[in-house]
């Protein structure tokens, strides 16, 4: 039987736990929270309306200009929703077509339905807190929407599974690290709603995660063959080819990086601390089972975390902030 066969017997048979696994990992649309929880109520009276607008723009003029690109960067990343729904929803395995479509393809739709929330909430409130540019950041998302990308996985779920665990806690990461900023500076509203929104993607980070600790179970040598074959390639984060208007090649995405770098949200370093929390999680050195090409494979995996602290260690990231369109530095003297 082919490698792709075996992947999608491995998908069927894993199928059967679907419905579980969302009521394990997601939380149903009436339970959940909403941007309407964090943001002014358009229903109130205009007197109280306006005065929670002005809170948040007053609030806002206390947080530098590094934060707000960061910020910035990540609704980009979150409100570019659709393009993850439809790469997620071709993955072998996934079935949309059938009538009801099939237990992996009603996960796809709910997870999609979750994320959804998080640039909704976040590009409302950029768009109240008066501190940056929505028709340039309007166009970058756009950009990076219509632009597609390519995470270098194929159709392969195995490899599919590998990033979302690794996304997943990367997101968290960086949404949890602007939550403590945003509080830090008084602004207790912005630090929640970031804080809940890491909240859910460390839920996400654990489903995902289950969802290879199965595969293990079942396919052990593939699994382990195609965790390298990702961590070989590095994984690219979702908003990799970030361009701003009239830029057909553009730096935002380095730049954006270096900013989070700075500031301390997402560092190098973060990314060897989560391949060593999913080697921990997965308990790679406990893995059986494995062929002579995975037992290879295991060795570079557990190796890898030291050679590439070594090269963290090496990054030297500039100190002057790079002038995106999406925030005006004038804006910010205000």
């Amino acid at each position: 039987m082919s490698l792709k066969n075996v992947r999608f017997e491995v998908m069927k048979f894993l199928e059967k736990d679907v419905d579980s696994l969302i009521e394990k990992y997601l939380i149903p649309i009436d339970s959940i929270w909403q941007p309407t929880d964090f943001l002014p109520n358009s229903e109130a009276d205009d007197q109280t309306f306006f005065e929670e607008v002005r809170e948040i723009r007053e609030l806002s003029k206390e947080l530098p200009y590094d934060f707000w690109v960061v910020l910035v960067g990540d609704m980009i990343t979150e409100e570019a929703l659709p393009t993850y729904e439809s790469w997620l929803m071709d993955v072998e395995g996934v079935d949309q077509v059938t009538e009801g479509g099939n237990g992996w393809a009603k996960w796809v739709k709910q997870w999609t339905a979750e994320e959804n929330r998080h640039g909704d909430v976040l590009n409302k409130y950029l768009y109240l807190s008066g501190r940056v540019n929505m028709k340039e950041i309007e166009k970058t998302t756009q950009h990076l929407i219509a632009d597609g990308f390519d995470i270098g996985t194929d159709r392969d779920p195995y490899k599919n599974f590998v990033y979302t665990s690794f996304q997943e806690l990367a997101t968290y990461v960086s949404h949890n690290r602007v939550a403590k900023i945003a509080s830090k500076s008084g602004n207790k509203q912005l630090g929640k709603m970031c804080k809940i929104i890491s909240g859910d993607e460390m839920r996400h980070h654990h489903a995902y995660s289950e969802f290879v600790e199965r595969i293990f179970k079942v396919d052990p040598s593939q699994m382990m063959m195609a965790f390298q074959y990702m961590m070989k390639q590095k994984i690219t984060m979702p908003a990799h080819f970030l361009r701003e208007s009239g830029d057909k090649i553009s730096t935002a995405f380095e730049e954006f990086s270096n900013t989070a770098q700075r500031i301390g949200v997402y560092t190098s370093k973060d990314y060897v601390d989560i391949l060593q929390r999913l080697i921990e999680r997965w308990e790679i050195d406990k893995v059986t089972g494995l062929d002579d090409d995975a037992e290879k494979a295991r060795d570079y995996l557990m190796k890898l975390p030291e050679r590439m602290i070594r090269l963290a260690d090496r990054i030297k990231i500039p100190q002057n902030s790079y002038q995106f369109k999406w925030v005006e530095p004038a804006s910010l003297k205000s």
